[in-house]
């Protein structure tokens, strides 16, 4: 999906000789933190409501404020998960989108991008979810196809996390079934570490948890 598919046209732009207090009335009345700003079409930057509050006095114009703009934007070509780390880096709750020229063309805002994500991610879609824990090294992703396709099941989706502390990763797979017992033994077997899981087994999950326990213990 590309940015240009997300486009919100109803949040404003503002223009350089419009007020602090105008500006500060459409972040209240859209519910946004940050406004794009632009100049004959050519976008200029974000303008924040913590930049705008900060202003000596809401008569005067953005343009006295032009120091503090956001140079934050993505081009309408990118794939949208472009956007939502440029969201995460300047923590905006619009991203503007421009083209070649560099023309305001509008905005996504973080709403229309958590949808996009929950598609994206499968989210919408039924199925149980695993995850397993292991070295970075150990991870194959040819093997865990083989174990969960021979349960009669598919990763719909797979994702992975790298733990910033230990370095260990973390796989995220979202399956087309709930029934993922079979799956987790297999995974097991193989002494994979799953780490949690959720499917119409859920309830299973404490007795599961006390029984690797027992196993490790008996193992000491």
């Amino acid at each position: 999906m590309l940015t240009v598919e997300l486009i919100n046209n109803n949040i404003p732009r503002l223009d350089l000789q419009d007020s602090v207090s105008k500006a500060l009335q459409l972040i209240t009345d859209f519910r946004v933190s940050h406004l794009p700003v632009a100049s004959e079409d050519k976008f200029l930057g974000l303008i924040s409501e913590e930049d705008l509050l900060d202003a000596e006095n809401d008569k005067v114009t953005i343009q006295a404020l032009q120091e503090n703009f956001i140079p934050a934007a993505v081009g309408d070509n990118q794939h949208f998960l472009n956007a939502v780390s440029c969201s995460n880096q300047y923590e905006t709750t619009v991203v503007p989108v421009v083209n070649e020229e560099k023309e305001l063309l509008g905005v996504i805002t973080t709403t229309d991008l958590l949808k996009a994500l929950g598609s994206f991610s499968g989210a919408n879609e039924i199925g149980g979810i695993i995850v397993l824990e292991m070295e970075r090294t150990n991870f194959a992703i040819s093997e865990i196809s083989r174990i969960v396709e021979s349960n009669d099941a598919t990763i719909l989706h797979l994702n992975t996390i790298i733990h910033a502390e230990t370095g260990m990763l973390t796989v995220t797979l979202h399956l087309n079934k709930k029934e993922i017992a079979g799956v987790i033994s297999t995974f097991e077997r193989y002494d994979y570490d799953v780490i949690y899981y959720f499917g119409i087994e859920n309830f299973e999950n404490t007795i599961h948890s006390n029984y690797k326990h027992l196993m490790n213990y008996l193992d000491i």
